[in-house]
């Protein structure tokens, strides 16, 4: 696939995705939006990728939105880069944007955080299910600084990955934060030299393919977001049993089992884009989200 401000590979059963104005410290714009949403419905169409991996080209991840219409550069009106001209830009699914498109993705997702991840930069990866970073890294929440409110959906995201505490601590003062402060308050869950950043997110990226069945991924990444805030585990409790007995009876638990006694890699044969219960598909199309 070609797009303007990213890259789209694939290596083995990884979908890579790269942040690509390295020029511009891989600043976001309305196009990056756009083909980011884009890759993912891609990665998400296609079963023969099992994980994404987003990162940035150069030293940096994204440095935030693009803001070089100065003081005008959140202004829809005016048509900047933030907020610019998308019609060319081909998607694959109406409404959203790319906070939809990573929730809503069967696939689970890595940032592999190489540089610094402000502002948009940061909330971007929020969706993400695990974030890796430099230690060089940098990061900020820093939109009260700039009179503005966290957005694509941070609000929501942030605390469920962090807590209320150390969320309302990075929105609050808006200031900058090193890699050691994400590792502490939980934002990212490891740091390493950024020469190894993208490798270790492919590392983990082939473990969770080589070794889990994809619907069963498909399920557990949304059930565990979907529930983190749930008041208590009444609705689970009916619904996670039920989908065991769904899955039990299927071809992918028989040969996880099979495998595990065999003593071999399983080669599960179910397909996220057809498998997934029906029973797990009206619960999401019924709740909604996020």
């Amino acid at each position: 696939m070609t797009y303007r401000d990213i890259l789209y590979e694939t290596d083995g059963p990884i979908a890579v995705i790269t942040l690509n104005r390295p020029d511009k410290l891989n600043a976001y714009t309305a196009v990056m939006g756009a083909e980011l949403a884009d890759a993912f419905h891609a990665a998400d169409e296609d079963d023969a990728v099992r994980v994404i991996v987003v990162t940035g080209a150069g030293r940096g991840f994204c440095a935030g939105a693009d803001i070089s219409a100065g003081a005008a550069s959140f202004d829809a009106a005016q048509g900047t880069a933030a907020f610019g001209d998308t019609r060319n830009v081909e998607t694959r699914r109406a409404g959203g944007g790319f906070v939809d498109a990573i929730w809503r993705c069967r696939k689970p997702s890595i940032a592999a955080i190489n540089g610094a991840a402000v502002g948009v930069g940061l909330t971007l990866t929020l969706p993400m299910d695990i974030r890796i970073a430099a230690e060089t890294a940098r990061f900020g929440f820093v939109f009260a600084r700039r009179g503005l409110v966290p957005e694509a959906g941070s609000g929501w995201f942030l605390p469920r990955i962090v807590g209320l505490s150390q969320a309302l601590k990075w929105c609050l003062t808006g200031r900058l934060f090193d890699a050691k402060e994400a590792l502490a308050g939980g934002l990212v869950t490891d740091i390493l030299p950024a020469d190894e950043v993208l490798e270790r997110a492919k590392d983990l990226a082939r473990e969770i393919a080589e070794n889990t069945a994809p619907v069963s991924i498909a399920i557990t990444r949304q059930m565990l977001w979907r529930f983190v805030g749930a008041d208590d585990p009444s609705e689970l409790l009916t619904l996670d049993g039920a989908l065991s007995m769904d899955l039990g009876a299927g071809p992918d638990v028989k040969e996880g089992v099979t495998a595990f006694l065999e003593k071999r890699p399983p080669a599960f044969p179910g397909k996220a884009s057809r498998d997934v219960p029906a029973r797990w598909t009206a619960f999401v199309e019924k709740a909604g989200g996020p």
